[in-house]
């Protein structure tokens, strides 16, 4: 991604609540920056930031590539969702988002549910994926889930020549909401899964509702076809890039590589990445959605375009000459350049 600068960048206090948080807008070029609230446990303020800024520029490039009319941002809450969470302190940063005017529309992220959106969007009009009884189109894990899948069947189709993912070997590291969904999605393709998490009740629970999962102490060092990471990002750095075993990488997590260069290393050994905000775009189409007036089954028919998108930026890397990282690049470039 070029280093285009962003906007603005928002701190948020309120000695009230405890809140403290950074919102990131990073380009209206395409329309008000939408991007969820990730509501994490930071060692500091300045790893916090350098999250926000780094999600925020990746969701203008997943909103470009995407074709929704919105641009990128992304907000963070610095504390643990289990102990700082607290109905006053969404209050306080529902208030502070609608200071915004609008330019950032907010929504769910690591560490926060349908149901908060809810509290914060009793405070302003810019808060999406809300629960369905609040107005809203719900928890939108589900949709994400059916993008990574549909991304990883156009992966497929390139790498081996079919969309079924029937008896290929499909490591899902992180069984959160999506990793939870996805794993569903692979189990009734006939995939063989294997799954990993450091939450041992994010296991159990796979493991009883799809007893044929098998469990690794690290998905990313077992012997895979498909590697799909979906717990937090930068989980492929050159040192694991250069052991991996596997053929395709499609996940949704955010920021999966630790450096660009990653994705060379990975090409060098036979291995496609492909981008993660294209994969896990499902999510931004479902509540782009709500923002324009929602149609579940055009949201869904959009989200399963994922797969012909998946296609197009194949296509584009061979023209190019290029991995699919900067192909995706490419693409969305051109949009925001031609606005």
């Amino acid at each position: 991604m070029s280093d285009r600068p962003h906007e603005q960048v928002v701190f948020c206090e309120d000695a009230a609540t405890g809140l403290r948080a950074i919102i990131a807008i990073h380009s209206t070029v395409l329309g008000p920056a939408l991007g969820g609230t990730r509501f994490y446990p930071y060692a500091n303020e300045r790893q916090a930031l350098d999250d926000v800024l780094r999600l925020s520029r990746g969701m203008t490039y997943k909103a470009a590539v995407s074709g929704v009319h919105l641009g990128g941002g992304k907000a963070v809450i610095i504390g643990d969702p289990t102990i700082h969470k607290t109905e006053a302190l969404l209050a306080a940063y529902g208030r502070f988002v609608e200071s915004l005017g609008g330019r950032y529309i907010t929504a769910a992220d690591v560490g926060t549910y349908a149901s908060d959106l809810d509290v914060v969007g009793r405070h302003t009009a810019h808060a999406v994926g809300r629960t369905v009884a609040a107005g809203g189109s719900g928890d939108s894990s589900p949709l994400t889930a059916l993008g990574v899948f549909q991304a990883m069947r156009a992966g497929a189709e390139n790498i081996w020549g079919t969309t079924n993912l029937e008896g290929r070997v499909v490591g899902v590291e992180g069984l959160g909401k999506v990793g939870y969904s996805l794993v569903g999605l692979l189990a009734a393709d006939g995939a063989r899964v294997v799954v990993s998490d450091v939450n041992p009740a994010a296991v159990e629970r796979v493991v009883s509702d799809f007893p044929d999962v098998r469990v690794a102490g690290s998905v990313v060092q077992a012997s895979l076809d498909v590697y799909a990471p979906c717990a937090l990002g930068g989980t492929l750095s050159p040192v694991t890039a250069g052991s991996l075993d596997a053929r395709l990488v499609c996940g949704a997590a955010n920021n999966q590589l630790t450096i660009p260069e990653v994705e060379t290393i990975l090409g060098e050994r036979g291995i496609t990445w492909v981008p993660d905000y294209v994969a896990n775009a499902g999510g931004l189409i479902q509540v782009a959605g709500e923002v324009d007036g929602f149609d579940a089954a055009v949201v869904r028919s959009d989200v399963e375009a994922i797969f012909e998108r998946t296609a197009e930026i194949f296509e584009m890397s061979r023209v190019l000459g290029t991995g699919l990282g900067p192909a995706a690049n490419r693409i969305a470039e051109q949009r925001i350049d031609a606005a």
